[in-house]
């Protein structure tokens, strides 16, 4: 993964080409529902004015509060759609929580100056509102652009987890529930003009009634708002969904613990480091496998919105890590390669016999301080081990020139298979290769193949594989090296064999 977050992988560009679908998108229904706020905004001021309405007028300034939020939604999602460049290593997603930040603070103000408003009217001065059909109307046309605009906004929202978008659908949800308010407050003037009955003079007031309903509902979502874009603004983590993550990275196989866990989002993109903790036997290409399963398994718990995620792995012993395990990771950890490693159980104490692979351009002083390092380090990590007896090695690092002389040793070919057909069965060793070695002409490397069967375990195959060894080293003095490859044979209904 790069170190601006962004993967240059196969399944990287398809992400790519999601994301930029994903923003047009975005852009696209923020556009419109700027249009349909103005729209709704010039409306309410124009009809507010020629009735008096002070619910209207409250109304319009909602309306243009939503145009100005609705403005300043297309251009954050503009913004955060930009990839990321050098200033900004995680991109620009942050800009949406922003916008959305800025949103609920104005929705707040409005919704004081709107309360500030309803009182005056209340308790000071006394302003005729006229229940016009115009009035009615706008408000119904109103509630129906809105249920349009917020229904489409709220799915885009969810469809990409877009806090901006979800903030303006909002807006637009609450224009719903107040414009619904204000039509009751006309509807109680008009019933009043009709019937002469006021209430003791309040049904007049009902217009500022219902304006401070208005307040009430804005100053609710518009807390709540702001409260959720202060914790993404200040990469709050929601537990839940911490919690959830880590519950999905243990059931990873491979994975043996989670034990650090970051999550932040910016706009509708989530980042997620992890750190867990893998067997220190596994392999590099065995270790890369599991953070990509773990990648795959946190992008699928997060279906909705962009998910870049970073895994560090810390080696640890694994529950079921042998003692022959833990001394080939301790000869890694001192740059040496151990194996054929054997334990013997001695009173109470572990033995060990191993051979190890040193450069061979080392002294044998040199090589004698690496493998006694090594020998501590075991016993340090271990108490239980006691001898522990080392055979040097000098791997070849160069290929070293032999002659096939197969064709020329048919007597000794028959003779091997025969020797290795004593142990692991009639016609079982059906390749032999004879080299012949530069120095000593009579010197030879064999290597030979032989069948055994499928189910066997590979301890009992070991057991004979060695057999053949000891029986072909002492009954050919000349026999260098021997490398005996094991092929599981299957048979045939007929009870011949059947090789794969």
């Amino acid at each position: 993964m790069a170190g601006q977050g962004v993967s240059f992988d196969s399944r990287g560009t398809a992400r790519d080409v999601a994301r930029r679908a994903a923003e047009r998108e975005k852009r696209g229904v923020a556009l419109t529902s700027v249009a349909a706020a103005a729209v709704l905004t010039v409306a309410k001021l124009v009809v507010g004015l020629l009735t008096g309405s002070l619910g209207i007028l409250a109304e319009a300034a909602h309306s243009g509060l939503d145009l100005v939020a609705a403005a300043l939604t297309f251009f954050a999602v503009r913004l955060a759609g930009q990839p990321p460049d050098e200033e900004h290593r995680y991109g620009h997603g942050k800009a949406e929580n922003l916008s959305a930040f800025v949103e609920a603070a104005l929705l707040l103000v409005t919704a004081v100056w709107v309360i500030y408003e309803a009182i005056e009217r209340l308790f000071v001065a006394e302003v005729h509102v006229e229940a016009s059909p115009w009035a009615f109307l706008v408000m119904g046309l109103s509630i129906v652009v809105d249920v349009g605009r917020s229904r489409a906004l709220g799915r885009v929202a969810r469809e990409h987890d877009s806090q901006a978008l979800a903030a303006d659908a909002l807006h637009f949800r609450t224009d719903i529930w107040s414009s619904a308010v204000v039509l009751v407050g006309l509807g109680l003037i008009k019933v009043g003009e009709w019937t002469g009955w006021d209430a003791g003079g309040w049904l007049g007031r009902a217009d500022a009634l219902a304006a401070l309903g208005v307040a009430a509902i804005v100053l609710g979502v518009g807390g709540r708002m702001l409260r959720e874009t202060a914790d993404v603004l200040l990469d709050r983590a929601p537990a839940e969904r911490a919690d959830a993550l880590v519950a999905t990275v243990a059931d990873v196989p491979g994975v043996l613990e989670t034990r650090q866990l970051r999550l932040r989002r910016s706009g509708s993109r989530a980042f997620v480091d992890l750190t867990v903790a893998v067997a220190r036997t596994a392999t590099f290409g065995e270790a890369h496998a599991i953070s990509e399963r773990v990648e795959e398994a946190v992008r699928a718990a997060t279906p909705r919105g962009d998910v870049d995620v970073v895994v560090h792995m810390e080696p640890v012993a694994a529950p079921d890590e042998s003692p022959g395990d833990e001394v080939r990771v301790l000869a890694r950890q001192n740059g040496l390669r151990a194996h054929a490693v054997r334990l013997r159980d001695v009173d109470d104490r572990l033995d060990a016999d191993l051979h190890v692979e040193v450069d061979p351009r080392l002294t044998l002083s040199a090589a004698h301080v690496l493998t006694a390092r090594l020998e501590r380090a075991v016993r340090a990590a271990n108490p239980q081990f006691g001898r522990i007896e080392t055979h040097l090695e000098a791997p070849e690092t160069v290929p070293e020139w032999q002659s096939d002389v197969t064709t020329q040793r048919a007597e000794t070919v028959a003779r091997v298979r025969n020797l290795a057909d004593g142990v692991a069965g009639q016609g079982s060793c059906h390749e032999v290769r004879i080299y012949r070695l530069p120095a000593d002409e009579r010197a030879f490397e064999l290597v030979l193949h032989c069948w055994f069967p499928g189910d066997l375990a590979v301890a009992r195959v070991h057991e004979q594989s060695a057999e053949i060894e000891r029986r072909l080293r002492h009954a050919l003095p000349d026999l260098r090296e021997v490398l005996l490859h094991a092929e599981p044979e299957e048979r045939a209904a007929g009870g011949g064999r059947m090789v794969e």
